[in-house]
């Protein structure tokens, strides 16, 4: 059962062993096509990626901006729901056992499907945490119990905007890592300040003792590179998913597949590189990471 949670503490480590920051990219379930969601999660894999976190396809995604939305909206119009995403999972797990692989979304498919039934399967699958956008701390009640009774990491969002309690609540029940949205906005925003989420940083590790990954206004390897210099993790997920969208833009349908799992796993290797580079020696980001 520990194995779950095993596999996010231990890419956390191997990062750190190899002083960098963990590389987590967020993918749409579904998009472009349904059968290119295992493939292109292997894909990333070979291209650095140490997490993957893997967006369940929902109609309102409240805190997504328009390159994530419409990657969901056009998941749902193929048909894809939370069971289809689990099968998924289950189907990359017959040949990778070892990336962790965070599931991504909001509360409706999970009630949909029932908390209990969904807690039991995605640990039969090999789900190693969820984030669930609008199950703050205050409002997971027994969820939190059954996905602690799975083995399955409740990851949760920090946010410029957070107060010190919500800081300690989180503290206080997430397990894998925690991921800092380092914007006012929703994902795919600009104007990213590094030194103001590296003092962010170090405010939420007063009371969060896992790494911290930061996400939202990353978008090539430069904002990746500074970021990587200040957190346990870089979440890169809106310029991944709308490289791979241009990419498939004139081409027949049957090779949209394969030209988005091209171009997203050679953009995302050179992110893997930049961050790899990106810390000088000795230096060191944090006591959790």
């Amino acid at each position: 059962m520990a194995q779950h949670t095993d596999r996010i503490a231990a890419a956390f480590a191997r990062a750190a062993l190899e002083k960098r920051a963990a590389l987590i990219p967020y993918i749409a379930a579904g998009n472009p096509l349904p059968a290119s969601t295992v493939p292109l999660m292997h894909a990333l894999v070979r291209a650095g990626a140490d997490v993957i976190e893997l967006g369940i396809p929902f109609s309102d995604p409240m805190a997504d901006g328009p390159v994530i939305q419409k990657a969901a909206e056009h998941a749902i119009a193929q048909g894809i729901g939370l069971r289809h995403v689990l099968e998924m999972v289950a189907e990359f797990r017959t040949t990778d056992t070892q990336t962790p692989i965070v599931l991504m979304g909001y509360a409706n498919p999970i009630e949909r499907m029932g908390q209990q039934q969904f807690a039991e399967q995605a640990s039969r699958v090999g789900i190693d945490g969820i984030l669930t956008v609008d199950y703050p701390p205050e409002e997971i009640g027994d969820f939190l119990n059954l996905l602690e009774k799975h083995d399955i990491a409740p990851i949760f969002l920090l946010a410029p905007t957070s107060t010190e309690e919500r800081i300690k609540a989180v503290g206080k029940i997430a397990r894998g890592y925690v991921y800092y949205v380092s914007l006012n906005g929703v994902t795919g925003a600009g104007n990213l300040d590094t030194s103001d989420v590296a003092t962010r940083l170090k405010g939420i590790r007063k009371y969060v003792n896992l790494p911290v990954g930061v996400g939202f206004g990353i978008s090539d390897a430069g904002s990746a590179q500074r970021v990587s210099l200040v957190a346990d993790a870089v979440v890169i997920g809106s310029k991944l998913i709308d490289t791979m969208t241009k990419a498939c833009v004139g081409l027949p349908a049957e090779q949209q597949s394969q030209a988005a799992i091209d171009a997203g796993a050679s953009w995302l290797n050179g992110i893997s590189k930049a961050i790899a580079i990106a810390r000088p020696e000795g230096h060191v980001v944090s006591q959790n990471g």
